[in-house]
């Protein structure tokens, strides 16, 4: 988040003297001050040969090409609305010329230092319209409590950011935690599912439920009780309840259901953060991410909205994976479209693989160390 920090700087002048001391001359006028020169702008980073980029030649610049122009209405810059006009004006491109295309309009440049990639997908998980001993968690609609307010109510340095609270009748107050929010029947339930999927639905953002009757509905994030996230994986791995190198979101959610009742909900309960959800008919489509698109596969990535604008575009070099099964790197070019509450920093990114338990398998072994490279559009193209 960015912060908005003020201050006033006051300045006091006291004069003093005794009955024997005559008092000072006013002082001599004196020419004006020269103008002071202006401070040097920050170095620009340096421009990096996109050969010299880890995998740019292996990349399918085709793939890349495509989601670019699908997406690339939520750019924020003119500068970049300008290379969005050109690249839908093209129409389709082979690889060869996609890649020129990139080459001509952009220039790369490093962000920050190391970072992590991890990865995220839209799952789809069995539901019920009826509670039972199985599904047994409500989808919780967002509550009629929860109310928007501006974040500097609770921390000054957060003002103009926007929050959430519990709205009360003597005013607003922190929302409940995750706990809490588990301990008091729901408001209103849109759906019933067993625990642990509903708590990596909450870590998702959003899904697909297929119900008894063969039915299915979007589950979408409504909204959430302004409780940071907190990730389960470091304390089940320091428990000793999984081993270091296996703690993908399949071997999380695996335990989960095998010690499902009060272990699990006593792990799940780390994480105090609480998610909302409207359900919308399935029309099979990806999900739309913050952005106000539909997210590419493997070419959408969540990032932190306070070091990057929706709609840049960004090279990945992602190499040294932490957990078992994992693919060795991900190299590609990926588009900002979404965010995420546990997403911060500059050398951050959550990479968006798409639908289903194939896309969950994969998302949840994605903890690999990042190098990213900011594709900024340069002010005319190279011939």
């Amino acid at each position: 988040m960015r912060l908005r920090f003020g201050g006033i700087v006051l300045a006091a002048l006291s004069l003093a003297a005794c009955a024997t001391t005559p008092p000072p001359l006013p002082p001599a006028a004196s020419a004006p001050a020269a103008p002071q020169p202006a401070p040097p702008a920050a170095p620009r980073p340096a421009e990096l040969a996109f050969h010299n980029l880890p995998g740019w030649t292996e990349d399918d610049h085709a793939a890349a090409f495509r989601a670019f122009r699908a997406t690339c209405g939520a750019a924020r810059s003119a500068q970049l609305a300008e290379v969005c006009r050109r690249a839908r004006a093209e129409g389709e491109l082979d690889d060869l010329h996609a890649r020129a295309f990139f080459e001509a309009n952009f220039r790369a440049e490093q962000v920050g230092g190391d970072g992590m990639l991890t990865a995220y997908f839209a799952p789809e998980y069995p539901a019920r319209s009826r509670p039972d001993g199985e599904f047994s968690a409500p989808v919780r609609a967002r509550p009629s409590d929860l109310v928007t307010i501006d974040a500097g109510v609770f921390d000054p340095a957060l003002a103009g950011v926007t929050g959430v609270a519990l709205q009360t009748a003597n005013g607003v107050a922190p929302y409940p935690d995750r706990a809490t929010i588990e301990a008091r029947p729901p408001e209103k339930a849109l759906a019933w599912m067993r625990p642990e999927d509903l708590f990596f639905l909450q870590i998702q953002g959003s899904g697909v439920l297929t119900f008894e009757t063969g039915a299915r509905m979007k589950a979408n994030f409504a909204g959430h009780n302004g409780r940071p996230f907190v990730g389960v994986a470091t304390p089940m791995r320091d428990q000793g309840l999984l081993p270091p190198d296996g703690t993908s979101g399949e071997a999380i959610r695996s335990w989960l259901a095998a010690n499902r009742g009060p272990q699990a909900e006593a792990i799940m309960r780390l994480n105090p953060r609480y998610v909302f959800f409207k359900l919308a008919p399935d029309d099979g489509a990806q999900p739309v991410g913050s952005a106000g698109v539909p997210l590419p596969p493997g070419r959408a990535i969540a990032v932190d909205p306070s070091r990057h604008a929706m709609g840049e575009i960004f090279w990945l070099d992602a190499t040294a994976p932490s957990l078992t099964g994992a693919f060795p790197a991900y190299r590609r070019l990926a588009v900002a479209l979404d965010t995420g509450g546990a997403i911060k920093g500059d050398a951050r990114a959550d990479l968006y693989l798409g639908l289903g338990p194939q896309a969950g398998a994969e998302a949840g072994r994605v903890r690999h160390v990042l190098k990213m490279y900011r594709l900024t559009p340069r002010p005319e193209p190279q011939s």
